[in-house]
């Protein structure tokens, strides 16, 4: 089944009359078009796909199962004409993407349709990869390993996190991606107590622990994976937090499978990481999905209530975070099989003292 179909198949369950989709990585997942201004309209008989003159060439190669309708500046009058064609009386449309200027103007120009929240069904849609999905995040997995590898030939004493970072990113776009997942996160001594701390001018010394976020993206496909490193030996303390956080993602990679809740997979890391007394040192989710955007459903947090199916991709990334010390994390994007997790990146998890 094409997303196209599997979109359609989600509206008439959910009894949904048509659907306006103007999201970037939704418009992409129902139709294939990459550029950057397009509008999806959707119903049980008709697919349309209204951009500017820059991208109608474009959008006819690349969406061949839509009807390319040129619009002008603005486009709201012409989608609202389109809407008005079809008859359209219920609207699905994006509420956590549209802004309130649009859906007010929305509103004035449509005002015999009812424009109803439709979020939760292209959130579904997504969250469940094919074939072709899994085979572009595999690709973008293994380029994320490449990197790694390529960064712990100039991690030493002396280079900058930033030129650490410039090593990552250069290795993922020679060896085929198109861009970066996010920005890319190199946090060396104290400055690892920091989940998110992007690479800056700091330089390495020897025996800090240095830990790396990244990620790229491959034909739209993201991948995440961090891994914490040694440059010389460090303090005992983060040796002894290192063990603790890898045996919370190996719990965690272990019971991943089909039917756990994202709150139940997120408790299994985070009572190991408690029962060692850093349970408020682990102050984020365990992990979330993984696709067009690199951050998806289906969460995996303790208020979670989403279930894992397979062909599920998701991370597996616990951490332990200590002010004035440093930090630990280690993750991976896994797979969700019938058998249980299979992880996509595959660099060594074992801490390396360069």
């Amino acid at each position: 089944m094409d997303h196209l179909q599997r979109v359609r198949q989600l509206m008439e369950e959910e009894e949904l009359e048509a659907l306006f989709i103007c999201q970037p990585e939704n418009r992409r997942y129902v139709s294939g078009f990459t550029g950057t201004s397009a509008y999806l309209l959707i119903t049980e008989e008709e697919a349309l796909l209204l951009t500017d003159f820059r991208y109608v060439e474009q959008a006819k190669t690349q969406a061949p199962a839509f009807t390319i309708v040129q619009h002008g500046n603005p486009a709201l009058p012409e989608i609202a004409r389109q809407v008005q064609r079809l008859g359209i009386s219920h609207l699905g449309f994006e509420t956590e993407f549209i802004n309130v200027a649009t859906y007010q103007a929305l509103k004035e120009l449509l005002p015999q349709s009812q424009l109803v929240a439709a979020d939760a069904l292209l959130i579904r849609a997504r969250a469940v990869k094919d074939a072709a999905e899994l085979e572009a995040l595999q690709i973008a997995c293994t380029i994320a390993d490449q990197a790694f590898q390529a960064a712990l030939d100039v991690l030493r004493p002396g280079i900058t996190e930033r030129e650490i970072a410039w090593t990552l990113e250069r290795t993922m776009r020679e060896a085929g991606a198109s861009g970066l997942s996010f920005d890319t996160i190199v946090a060396s001594g104290q400055r690892g107590s920091m989940p998110h701390g992007v690479a800056s001018s700091k330089t390495i010394v020897s025996g800090e622990c240095v830990t790396l976020d990244f990620g790229c993206i491959y034909d739209g496909y993201c991948s995440d994976e961090t891994r914490t490193v040694a440059v010389g030996h460090p303090p005992e303390q983060l040796v002894e937090i290192y063990s603790i956080v890898k045996e919370a993602q190996e719990a965690a990679l272990q019971a991943a499978q089909p039917g756990i809740s994202g709150r139940e997979l997120d408790a299994v890391a985070r009572k190991i990481i408690a029962a060692h007394g850093f349970g408020d040192a682990f102050g984020h989710s365990l992990g979330h999905g993984v696709g067009l955007a690199v951050h998806e459903a289906p969460s995996i947090a303790p208020n979670s209530e989403w279930i894992l199916q397979e062909n599920m991709v998701v991370t597996d990334e616990p951490g332990i975070y200590l002010p004035g010390i440093g930090g630990v994390r280690i993750e991976d994007d896994l797979l969700i099989t019938a058998e249980g997790a299979k992880r996509l990146t595959r660099a060594p998890r074992e801490l390396l003292i360069l």
